[in-house]
């Protein structure tokens, strides 16, 4: 580290954990200093926080975007790079201790990769580095002795909850979910929903994408895979429980039948800010649970005949090998048909499904088979709906 202050590259500024990754750094200024910061194509918000934050580098995944940024940066000291190549040289640079993989999607896997083998701390919020290439990642990670810490609320809780105590003394993960905008409904309602009705959700401000994956319950089947690798646990000893409120993140019951769970209002800068300081635990301004109101805390069982995003993603895990990609690609994919309103609703797990049935594993698959087979899958869902 450069003396107190933690140096910082922000793989997906402009988005929702990019954003909050950034309002942490404006808060701890003493502590934290951002020395790159990437985005795909907004420009605008880009320029932005380059010129707040004043990074060494920004990178701009779009060729396009990038050479306008350099023309609007041309009066800086900003060096702006490109592509692939852009975002792992900001990963692997020597003035970065840490890598906030707040990318969405699985171009987030190179870049981590590269961090690693640098000695980069690794705060993780890319769902897909994990889901897909967790058995790439995680011993890679160990040989390097590089720490990966989840940034993923969920995930954060979990980590939270097994400070102090020796992971072998795991007897079960209670991975915690609202259940969305359409808990307790069944299949019957949900064939008319709109693309509005996804979006609200009861508790969270979120992106897109990972709003619609919280009501199909995807989003939880994507966290099962991830809470897999992170905490070396079987994905059947990971059990998956509503709580509507959302104060209850997660936790670990032990082998002695002893529960730990972390506990809060739905923040994100909370596991984001818990992730750039640890193990030190810093001051941080926002709300607090109201004990004097929190009148119930309530749980229930998923129901994963109406939502089978869950119950997808575990045989997706269970089949191993580039199946979790087949799941995650055509997910993202029906999604992204969902939210450009091509198609309805429950139809984003017919696609789901019909890619993974349609698929033949490949065991333990270097990245480009992972890339590969994510590219199959994207042309199997357009092949099923004629595009």
């Amino acid at each position: 580290m450069n003396g107190s202050i933690k140096r910082l590259t922000v793989l997906g500024s402009t988005g929702s954990i990019g954003t909050q990754t950034l309002e942490v750094v404006r808060e701890n200024s003493e502590s934290l200093k951002v020395t790159a910061i990437s985005a795909n194509r907004s420009v605008d918000l880009a320029e932005k926080q380059a010129r707040e934050f004043a990074p060494l580098y920004v990178c701009m995944y779009d060729e396009a975007a990038a050479s306008e940024l350099k023309v609007r940066l041309a009066d800086t000291d900003i060096r702006v790079v490109a592509g692939m190549d852009g975002l792992i040289e900001i990963s692997s640079m020597e003035e970065c201790d840490i890598v906030v993989t707040a990318i969405v999607g699985m171009i987030g896997i190179r870049p981590t990769i590269a961090a690693i083998n640098a000695g980069k701390t690794i705060a993780l919020a890319n769902k897909e580095t994990l889901v897909t290439a967790g058995h790439i990642i995680m011993p890679l990670a160990k040989e390097k002795g590089v720490q990966i810490l989840p940034v993923d609320s969920e995930h954060s809780a979990i980590f939270q909850s097994l400070q102090g105590q020796a992971v072998d003394r795991i007897d079960e993960i209670l991975l915690t979910a609202s259940g969305g905008p359409f808990r307790g409904r069944k299949r019957e309602e949900l064939t008319d929903i709109t693309v509005a009705d996804a979006l609200k959700h009861p508790n969270w401000s979120m992106g897109r994408k990972i709003t619609v994956d919280s009501a199909t319950l995807c989003n939880k089947g994507l966290e099962v895979i991830e809470a897999k690798w992170l905490f070396g646990v079987d994905i059947d000893r990971i059990h998956v429980l509503l709580q509507p409120q959302s104060i209850i993140h997660s936790g670990v019951q032990f082998t002695d039948g002893a529960v730990i769970a972390q506990l809060g209002v739905p923040d994100m800068k909370l596991p984001i800010q818990y992730a750039l300081f640890y193990p030190d635990r810093r001051p941080m301004q926002g709300n607090r649970i109201d004990w004097k109101t929190l009148m119930r805390i309530t749980f229930e069982e998923p129901d994963n005949e109406t939502f089978k995003g869950l119950e997808l993603a575990v045989r997706a895990s269970r089949a191993g090998g580039t199946m979790p990609t087949v799941f995650n690609a055509a997910n993202e994919k029906a999604v992204d048909l969902f939210l450009h309103e091509k198609i309805g609703f429950l139809q984003i797990y017919e696609l789901i499904e019909g890619a993974m049935n349609d698929h033949k594993v490949v065991a333990d698959p270097g990245v480009d088979e992972i890339l590969r087979a994510e590219q199959e899958t994207y042309d199997h869902v357009a092949g099923v709906l004629g595009e």
